[in-house]
Protein backbone atom coordinates (compact mmCIF):
# COMPACT_ATOMS: atom_id res chain seq x y z
CA UNK A 1 0.00 0.00 0.00
CA UNK A 2 3.21 2.29 0.69
CA UNK A 3 4.64 1.52 -2.05
CA UNK A 4 1.46 2.31 -4.13
CA UNK A 5 0.98 5.49 -2.20
CA UNK A 6 4.70 6.77 -3.34
CA UNK A 7 4.07 5.56 -7.16
CA UNK A 8 1.21 7.27 -7.14
CA UNK A 9 2.50 10.89 -5.84
CA UNK A 10 5.71 10.72 -8.65
CA UNK A 11 3.57 11.84 -11.58
CA UNK A 12 2.41 14.74 -9.35
CA UNK A 13 5.99 15.66 -8.31
CA UNK A 14 7.98 15.34 -11.69
CA UNK A 15 5.06 16.69 -13.85
CA UNK A 16 5.80 20.02 -11.83
CA UNK A 17 9.47 19.98 -13.26
CA UNK A 18 11.18 21.41 -16.73
CA UNK A 19 13.28 18.84 -18.22
CA UNK A 20 16.23 20.11 -19.93
CA UNK A 21 15.28 21.76 -23.49
CA UNK A 22 11.66 21.60 -22.81
CA UNK A 23 9.63 25.15 -23.21
CA UNK A 24 8.10 25.97 -20.63
CA UNK A 25 4.21 26.58 -21.05
CA UNK A 26 2.91 28.71 -18.13
CA UNK A 27 0.90 32.14 -18.65
CA UNK A 28 4.00 34.36 -19.32
CA UNK A 29 6.36 31.85 -20.23
CA UNK A 30 6.29 33.12 -23.88
CA UNK A 31 8.07 36.25 -25.10
CA UNK A 32 6.78 38.91 -26.54
CA UNK A 33 7.76 38.82 -30.37
CA UNK A 34 8.97 42.12 -31.98
CA UNK A 35 6.33 41.51 -34.39
CA UNK A 36 3.02 39.33 -35.52
CA UNK A 37 2.25 35.77 -34.97
CA UNK A 38 2.23 33.99 -38.40
CA UNK A 39 1.04 30.55 -37.24
CA UNK A 40 0.03 28.32 -34.56
CA UNK A 41 -2.25 30.80 -33.59
CA UNK A 42 -3.79 28.34 -30.63
CA UNK A 43 -0.63 28.47 -28.37
CA UNK A 44 0.67 30.22 -25.32
CA UNK A 45 0.38 33.94 -25.57
CA UNK A 46 3.14 35.94 -24.08
CA UNK A 47 1.40 38.42 -20.97
CA UNK A 48 2.74 41.72 -22.16
CA UNK A 49 1.72 43.38 -25.10
CA UNK A 50 4.11 46.57 -25.58
CA UNK A 51 1.66 49.82 -25.86
CA UNK A 52 -1.39 48.14 -25.04
CA UNK A 53 -2.88 47.48 -21.38
CA UNK A 54 -3.46 43.89 -20.82
CA UNK A 55 -6.43 43.54 -18.18
CA UNK A 56 -7.80 40.45 -16.04
CA UNK A 57 -11.25 39.08 -16.33
CA UNK A 58 -12.29 41.21 -13.08
CA UNK A 59 -10.53 44.35 -14.53
CA UNK A 60 -12.31 43.07 -18.01
CA UNK A 61 -15.91 42.99 -16.17
CA UNK A 62 -15.41 46.23 -14.77
CA UNK A 63 -14.33 48.22 -18.37
CA UNK A 64 -18.10 46.25 -19.31
CA UNK A 65 -19.81 47.26 -16.77
CA UNK A 66 -18.88 50.68 -17.05
CA UNK A 67 -19.41 50.88 -20.80
CA UNK A 68 -15.63 52.34 -20.70
CA UNK A 69 -14.23 50.49 -23.76
CA UNK A 70 -15.23 49.19 -27.12
CA UNK A 71 -15.27 45.19 -26.76
CA UNK A 72 -14.00 43.38 -29.80
CA UNK A 73 -14.28 39.59 -30.72
CA UNK A 74 -11.06 38.81 -32.93
CA UNK A 75 -11.91 35.08 -33.21
CA UNK A 76 -11.70 33.78 -36.71
CA UNK A 77 -14.58 32.32 -38.70
CA UNK A 78 -13.96 28.61 -39.35
CA UNK A 79 -13.57 28.05 -43.13
CA UNK A 80 -15.93 26.28 -45.34
CA UNK A 81 -14.42 23.70 -46.26
CA UNK A 82 -13.69 23.40 -49.82
CA UNK A 83 -14.10 19.83 -50.68
CA UNK A 84 -17.72 19.61 -49.59
CA UNK A 85 -20.37 17.85 -51.89
CA UNK A 86 -22.32 19.99 -54.07
CA UNK A 87 -25.66 19.70 -51.96
CA UNK A 88 -24.38 19.47 -48.79
CA UNK A 89 -25.69 22.47 -46.42
CA UNK A 90 -22.99 24.09 -44.20
CA UNK A 91 -23.76 25.85 -41.29
CA UNK A 92 -21.39 28.24 -39.62
CA UNK A 93 -20.04 27.40 -36.27
CA UNK A 94 -21.75 29.10 -33.44
CA UNK A 95 -19.91 32.02 -31.76
CA UNK A 96 -19.88 32.60 -28.11
CA UNK A 97 -18.91 35.94 -27.06
CA UNK A 98 -19.10 38.29 -24.30
CA UNK A 99 -22.41 40.25 -25.05
CA UNK A 100 -21.96 43.70 -26.81
CA UNK A 101 -18.79 42.93 -28.30
CA UNK A 102 -18.48 43.82 -32.13
CA UNK A 103 -17.15 40.31 -33.80
CA UNK A 104 -14.78 41.63 -36.27
CA UNK A 105 -13.59 37.87 -38.10
CA UNK A 106 -9.91 37.21 -39.44
CA UNK A 107 -8.32 40.25 -38.44
CA UNK A 108 -6.04 39.00 -35.86
CA UNK A 109 -3.82 36.68 -38.42
CA UNK A 110 -0.48 37.75 -39.14
CA UNK A 111 -0.78 39.00 -42.09
CA UNK A 112 -4.06 40.51 -43.63
CA UNK A 113 -5.13 40.85 -47.50
CA UNK A 114 -5.75 44.64 -48.59
CA UNK A 115 -9.93 43.70 -48.18
CA UNK A 116 -9.62 42.24 -44.84
CA UNK A 117 -7.32 45.31 -43.56
CA UNK A 118 -9.82 48.14 -45.23
CA UNK A 119 -12.11 46.09 -43.24
CA UNK A 120 -10.60 45.96 -39.89
CA UNK A 121 -9.66 49.64 -40.19
CA UNK A 122 -13.08 50.90 -41.14
CA UNK A 123 -15.04 49.09 -38.30
CA UNK A 124 -12.91 50.46 -35.39
CA UNK A 125 -13.14 53.86 -37.38
CA UNK A 126 -17.16 53.08 -37.15
CA UNK A 127 -17.03 51.90 -33.58
CA UNK A 128 -15.02 54.79 -31.96
CA UNK A 129 -16.24 57.34 -33.85
CA UNK A 130 -13.13 58.30 -35.24
CA UNK A 131 -11.89 58.56 -32.00
CA UNK A 132 -7.80 57.12 -31.66
CA UNK A 133 -8.01 57.52 -27.95
CA UNK A 134 -10.72 55.48 -27.24
CA UNK A 135 -10.61 52.60 -25.38
CA UNK A 136 -10.78 49.22 -27.44
CA UNK A 137 -10.41 46.11 -25.70
CA UNK A 138 -9.51 42.65 -27.86
CA UNK A 139 -10.26 39.32 -26.23
CA UNK A 140 -11.02 36.03 -28.60
CA UNK A 141 -10.05 32.74 -26.71
CA UNK A 142 -7.33 32.08 -23.86
CA UNK A 143 -4.11 30.91 -25.66
CA UNK A 144 -5.29 32.79 -29.17
CA UNK A 145 -2.68 35.12 -30.67
CA UNK A 146 -5.56 36.53 -32.96
CA UNK A 147 -6.64 39.08 -30.70
CA UNK A 148 -2.71 39.79 -29.51
CA UNK A 149 -2.12 40.15 -33.32
CA UNK A 150 -5.49 42.13 -33.55
CA UNK A 151 -4.42 44.67 -30.34
CA UNK A 152 -0.79 45.21 -31.79
CA UNK A 153 -2.29 46.20 -35.30
CA UNK A 154 -4.47 48.33 -33.97
CA UNK A 155 -1.82 49.93 -32.03
CA UNK A 156 -0.10 50.30 -35.41
CA UNK A 157 -2.91 52.10 -36.74
CA UNK A 158 -2.54 54.74 -34.09
CA UNK A 159 -4.83 54.16 -31.54
CA UNK A 160 -3.52 54.89 -28.15
CA UNK A 161 -5.80 53.08 -25.51
CA UNK A 162 -5.66 49.64 -26.92
CA UNK A 163 -6.67 47.09 -24.60
CA UNK A 164 -5.71 43.14 -24.48
CA UNK A 165 -8.00 40.83 -22.47
CA UNK A 166 -5.96 37.10 -23.25
CA UNK A 167 -8.10 35.33 -20.98
CA UNK A 168 -11.34 36.04 -23.32
CA UNK A 169 -14.40 34.17 -24.00
CA UNK A 170 -13.32 31.29 -22.18
CA UNK A 171 -11.85 33.33 -18.81
CA UNK A 172 -15.12 35.46 -19.22
CA UNK A 173 -17.34 32.54 -18.90
CA UNK A 174 -15.35 30.26 -16.15
CA UNK A 175 -15.46 33.82 -13.94
CA UNK A 176 -19.88 32.83 -14.57
CA UNK A 177 -20.32 35.65 -17.00
CA UNK A 178 -22.50 35.01 -19.62
CA UNK A 179 -22.23 34.87 -23.37
CA UNK A 180 -24.12 35.65 -25.92
CA UNK A 181 -23.99 33.26 -29.51
CA UNK A 182 -23.04 36.43 -31.95
CA UNK A 183 -22.45 37.15 -35.68
CA UNK A 184 -19.66 38.72 -37.28
CA UNK A 185 -19.85 41.95 -38.70
CA UNK A 186 -20.13 42.49 -42.54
Amino acid sequence: MRKLLILSCLPLFFGSLSLAGEQPSGPGSVEEPPDYRMENYQAPTPSTLKGARVVSTAEARALWEQKAAVFIDSMPRAPKPKNLPANTIWRDIPRFNIPGSAWLVDVGYGALSGERDEYFRSHLRQLTGRDHAKAILFYCKAACWMSWNAAKRALEYGYTNVIWYPEGSEGWSAAGFDLKEDRPLP
